[in-house]
């Protein structure tokens, strides 16, 4: 029995669509694992970062950039979750008016 040129080709290229799409699924989950157990940044990174901008951070600021850290991170935005000087500025007037 044998093959024609073309239905080897269809074949091989059937073959390594597959291979791609398996390949891309599997990479992608051990890469998810991955950042799970080993997150990018932790606290003690957000502490010695603010540290070394002359801030002395209290515990709730670690927190606020940690939760909005992970909602980026959730949302799968490739925004910069670094709060600018800006940035907080309009918190400050967001809390302001809150009270």
């Amino acid at each position: 029995m044998t093959i024609s040129i073309v239905g080897f080709i269809f074949s091989l290229l059937g073959a390594l669509v597959a291979g791609l799409i398996v390949g891309f699924i599997v990479t992608r989950n051990i890469f998810k694992r991955q950042l799970e157990k080993n997150p990018p940044i932790n606290e003690g990174m957000i502490r010695a970062m603010m540290s070394q901008m002359g801030r002395t951070p209290s515990e709730k600021q670690v927190r606020q950039v940690m939760a909005s850290m992970k909602a980026e991170q959730d949302k799968g935005n490739k925004k910069s979750v670094v709060p600018t000087e800006k940035d907080a500025k309009k918190d400050k007037k967001e809390n302001s008016k809150k009270k």
